[in-house]
């Protein structure tokens, strides 16, 4: 029940934040959120680490800036045209990789990744390192004007709690238990008669269709789709916001994005206000040092907060629910040891 409690009162705060912040980028939060979700469904439930994520989110960006600019098509086939691009993509890379494990799937996908990269960078309809500008927004079933931004938002604010939802479905279903259990323990799963590459290949196509999905519509938000969104350091970025926010956890990733995005856009207001209370000048080229900042924040998470912010925060609350049970389990080590 307090589960529910706090989803309905997150989607309450969602709908009426444009009220008070900017809607463009709540919106460019709510996409990085959905790719942190995407990303977080094949790591943290399925055990997969993936390097080349960028492919997909940068990937149906430009194929949903280039129907929507180039070939005029409505908001709608242009999304669609992008999540069914990274599926596509997905489902490659997948067959290539998906029969590896440990370092050799990472760099596989990471290797996939870059030769999408060097496409984008050569391609002429992508643009080259100018990327795709003047990405109109259109209208949503020909009715909805999307120029506007307070309409944008609640039509991405439904895409992604849709998103959102699905990814909650897929976890609480039995194909999201067998994937608990592969990640767990995969020799386990082969000898109970499971098919774990073909369940490891749904879920990798599933996460790079999520992704898909925030990349097309975060490039309709932004109106340009660039290189930055392929790179190698995008992927690196939504392995940040999953670990900070929570490995594992349903929103652990929501609150990653959150964090990691916030400070990239926030950080020089924060440093000016920072110098004009303290009148250290120094905090000023805050704004200039962003990785420096989310690098400090992610060593300090791999070392004091192992579990990411969420996970964190749930351990506290476990144990104040329960102060004994920590107590219980480290006296038990020592009967244990005696009886052996």
């Amino acid at each position: 029940m307090n589960k529910k409690l706090i989803s309905i009162a997150a989607l309450v705060l969602a709908a009426a934040a444009p009220f008070v912040l900017y809607p463009v980028f709540l919106m460019k939060l709510l996409c990085f959120a959905l790719f942190a979700c995407a990303f977080n469904l094949l790591i943290g439930f399925t055990g997969l680490l993936s390097f080349g994520h960028a492919a997909f989110f940068g990937g149906a960006g430009y194929v949903a800036a280039h129907a929507l600019k180039v070939w005029g098509l409505p908001f709608e086939l242009g999304i669609v045209l992008g999540v069914a691009f990274s599926a596509l993509i997905g489902l490659v890379m997948g067959g290539l990789a998906i029969r590896r494990q440990g370092i050799y799937f990472t760099m596989i996908t990471l290797a996939l990744a870059q030769m999408l990269y060097f496409v984008a960078l050569q391609a002429p309809f992508a643009g080259g390192e100018d990327g795709l500008q003047g990405v109109p927004r259109g209208r949503l079933l020909g009715m909805l004007d999307l120029g506007n931004d307070l309409t944008l938002y609640y039509v991405v604010l439904a895409i992604a709690v849709i998103a959102f939802a699905l990814i909650v479905r897929t976890i609480h279903s039995p194909f999201g238990q067998v994937l608990k259990a592969i990640k767990e323990n995969e020799a386990r799963a082969i000898s109970l008669g499971y098919d774990v590459t073909l369940y490891k290949l749904v879920a990798f196509v599933l996460s790079a269709s999520l992704a898909g999905l925030a990349g097309a519509t975060k490039a309709v938000v932004l109106g340009f789709e660039t290189l930055t969104d392929v790179h190698w350091s995008m992927s690196g970025l939504v392995v940040l916001m999953t670990l900070v926010g929570g490995l594992g956890t349903l929103s652990g990733p929501i609150v990653g994005a959150i964090v990691i995005i916030a400070l990239e856009n926030k950080l020089g207001e924060l440093g000016d206000a920072l110098a004009a209370v303290s009148g250290v000048e120094w905090f000023r080229g805050l704004g200039e040092s962003v990785t420096i900042v989310t690098g400090f924040i992610f060593i300090v998470c791999v070392l004091a907060f192992r579990k990411g912010i969420v996970g964190e925060l749930a351990g506290f609350a476990t144990r104040l629910r329960h102060p004994g049970a920590k107590a219980t389990t480290q006296a038990a080590k020592p009967v244990h040891a005696n009886a052996a």
